[in-house]
C-alpha cells in the first residue's frame, strides 16, 4: 500500500491544542457543562483527584499511542506508517527480548529470539531504519525499554539530530524503571545500585539537554500483568517513585530539575469502577507524598501524568473477539479516569503478533470513545459519584498503608532485595486463580459460556530469517568501522563507570563510533556486574 510522504506525516499526530469543538452537547442537544460543582476538588487544582488539566479532553485528546514492533526495524516502519495515517498519535516502540536485555542479534543468547516479540535493534543503522522517514519533531515516541533505556535514547537522539532535529525539540519517553524489573518482569542486567546511577545520568542530562523528554514512566502496569491488585498496583509504583526522586536527590538533583518529566504507566483492567477510581486516587496520592515529603516550588513536580494500556492478561484465546468488548471496555475507564496517553490491545493478540487488521480495530476503537461516546466532553465525567468516590478514598487509603509499609521496610528498592513486594505479587496472583479455577470469578470463553470453536483466526507470523540477516548486517558493521576508535569508546565508558562521571554523552560518542548495543552493555557489565532478584519465595 501506498504510504505517505513525510511532509504529509508531519501534518498527523497533532490534535488541536485548543477546543476540540465549538460547542458541547449530548446527542439530543442538552448543554454539558465542564464540570459540576458537587465535585469536592476541581480538575487543574491540587490534588488533582478530577485531573491535572482544568479542560482535560476538551482542549485536546489524550495521546493515541498504539504499541508496535516486531520483525526488521523496516517492517516496523511500515506498521507506524501504518498506524499514523489511520490517525495514531504517536509512536510505541516495542522492542524483541535481546534488545531489551542489551543483547546484539547476534550474541548466542539472541538464538531463536530475534525480532519475535518486538523490533530488533543492534546499531544506530537498525534505529536509522526504524524512523526513516517519520517527522521526529512533529510524533511524540514512547520506547519501552529499561536496563539499557540510556543506549536506546542515545540512538534516538542521534537519528533525530540526522534529520535536523535538536535533542531540545524531541518528545516522548522512555521507561526506565528498573525496579518494576526486579519485582515482576524480568529484563533487569545490573544490580540495582548500578542501575539507578543509570537511571540518574539519564535524569541529569535529559534536564539539561533534552527538557521535552519523560526520562523515566514508572510502571504499575508489569505487576499488575504479574498478578497484583489495584491497590498493590498503586502503592508499589508509587513507592518506586519515591525511590527515584531520593536517588536523584542523593545525586545532587533539584526536584523540580526532573520531577516534572517523570511519568507513570498504568494498567487497566475489567472492574470498570475500580479502574477509574484509581486513577483518581492515584493523583491525590502523589500530589500529597511529594506535598509533605519534598521541598518542591514547581506545581508539575506534584501532577501524576500517566500513560495507560489494557491489560494484557485478560486477553482469552478462547472466542478471541470477545477481547474487542474487553478492550473497549478497559479503554473506556482509562478515560473516564483521566489518561494522558492511552494503548489499546488487538484481539488477536492472545494467539499471536497483533495484525494489521486487529491493529486497526484496536485504534479505532479509541476514536470511537474520543468522537462518539461522549465521554471526552466533559471533565471527570463520574465525579461526584458516591460509590466511585468511595473507591477512590478506600485506594487511595490502603495504598498509602502499604507504601507506608515499605517504608519502614527501608524503601521500594530495599523491600526488593528482600523479595517482599514479589511474595505479594505472587500471592494475589494465586488467589485470583484459586477464584478462577473454583467459578467463584467467571471468565467468558474460559469457564462461563464455553462453546465449541472454529480456528479461523490466523496470528501474523515472524520471518525466521531474521535473525540470520541481522547478524550479517552486524558482522559487516564491525568489519567497516574503525575498531581503533570503537575500541577506545568502549574504554571511556569503563573508565567512567569506574567514577562518578555520566555515561550518558560517552555512549552518544560510542554509538557514534558504530559501537553496538551489546558492545556497551558488556562494556557497563565489566564494571557493573550482573545480578539476580529474590523470587519472594
Amino acid at each position: 500500500m501506498r504510504h505517505r510522504s513525510l511532509d504529509e506525516l508531519s501534518a498527523l499526530g497533532m490534535h488541536m491544542a485548543d477546543g476540540r469543538k465549538d460547542s458541547w452537547k449530548t446527542l439530543s442537544g442538552i448543554p454539558i457543562p465542564l464540570e459540576f460543582t458537587s465535585q469536592e476538588s476541581y480538575a487543574g487544582q491540587p490534588p488533582y483527584t478530577s485531573g491535572i488539566h482544568e479542560n482535560m479532553y476538551r482542549s485536546r485528546l489524550w495521546t493515541m499511542r498504539q504499541y508496535a514492533g516486531f520483525s526488521s526495524a523496516k517492517e516496523t516502519n511500515e506498521r507506524f506508517k501504518l498506524l499514523l495515517e489511520r490517525g495514531q498519535k504517536g509512536l510505541s516502540v516495542a522492542f524483541d527480548l535481546p534488545t531489551q536485555l542489551g543483547l546484539d542479534a547476534d550474541d548466542e543468547l539472541s538464538l531463536g529470539e530475534v525480532g519475535k516479540v518486538g523490533v530488533s535493534i543492534s546499531t544506530l543503522q537498525d534505529m536509522r531504519e526504524l524512523l526513516s522517514d517519520i517527522p521526529l519533531d512533529k510524533v511524540s515516541t514512547s520506547m519501552t525499554i529499561n536496563a539499557p533505556a540510556m543506549i536506546l535514547l542515545a540512538m534516538y537522539i542521534i537519528v533525530a539530530e540526522e534529520q535536523g532535529v535538536m535533542s531540545s525539540a524531541i518528545r516522548g519517553t522512555i521507561q526506565n524503571d528498573i525496579l518494576k524489573e526486579y519485582m515482576a518482569r524480568g529484563t533487569y542486567v545490573f544490580p540495582p545500585d548500578e542501575s539507578m546511577r543509570l537511571i540518574t545520568d539519564i535524569f541529569s542530562y535529559c534536564a539539561e539537554n533534552v527538557p521535552q523528554w519523560n526520562t523515566i514512566s514508572i510502571s504499575g502496569y508489569h505487576i499488575r500483568e504479574a498478578g497484583c491488585t489495584a491497590v498493590q498496583e498503586v502503592a508499589f509504583t508509587l513507592a518506586s517513585a519515591l525511590d527515584y526522586v531520593d536517588a536523584a536527590l542523593r545525586a545532587g538533583l533539584d526536584i523540580d530539575d526532573f520531577a516534572p518529566r517523570l511519568s507513570f504507566f498504568f494498567n487497566c483492567h475489567n472492574d470498570f469502577f475500580e479502574e477509574v477510581s484509581k486513577f483518581r486516587a492515584a493523583r491525590r496520592l502523589w500530589h500529597d507524598l511529594v506535598e509533605k515529603r519534598y521541598t518542591s516550588t514547581n506545581p508539575k513536580s506534584k501532577k501524576l501524568r500517566f500513560h495507560t494500556q489494557v491489560a494484557g492478561v485478560s486477553l482469552t484465546a478462547q472466542q478471541p473477539l470477545n477481547n474487542i468488548s474487553r478492550v473497549t471496555i478497559q479503554a473506556l475507564a482509562a478515560v473516564c479516569g483521566g489518561t494522558q496517553s492511552l494503548h489499546t490491545n488487538s484481539y488477536d493478540e492472545a494467539l499471536g503478533l497483533p495484525t494489521e487488521e486487529s491493529a486497526t480495530i484496536a485504534l479505532r476503537t479509541q476514536q470511537i470513545i474520543a468522537e462518539e461516546s461522549g465521554a471526552a466532553d466533559v471533565v471527570d465525567p463520574l465525579g461526584g459519584s458516591h460509590y466511585v468516590e468511595h473507591l477512590t478514598d478506600e485506594i487511595y487509603r490502603s495504598a498509602m498503608s502499604l507504601i507506608a509499609e515499605i517504608s519502614e521496610k527501608g524503601g521500594a528498592m530495599s523491600a526488593i532485595k528482600q523479595g517482599w513486594q514479589q511474595q505479594q505479587i505472587h500471592n494475589s496472583a494465586y488467589s485470583h486463580l484459586k477464584d478462577v479455577e473454583s467459578g467463584e470469578r467467571k471468565i467468558v470463553g474460559v469457564n462461563f459460556g464455553t462453546m465449541d470453536e472454529s480456528k479461523n483466526i490466523k496470528p501474523m507470523k515472524v520471518d525466521d530469517n531474521l535473525g540470520r540477516v541481522q547478524c550479517e548486517k552486524l558482522t559487516a558493521l564491525r568489519a567497516s568501522r574503525n575498531q581503533y576508535e570503537a575500541d577506545a569508546a568502549l574504554e571511556k565508558i569503563r573508565d567512567a563507570a569506574k567514577s562518578n562521571i555520566n555515561l550518558f554523552p560517552l555512549v552518544i560518542d560510542a554509538i557514534k563510533k558504530d559501537c553496538t548495543l551489546g558492545e556497551i552493555m558488556s562494556a557497563m557489565k565489566d564494571v557493573f556486574g550482573t545480578w539476580m532478584a529474590p523470587s519472594g519465595f
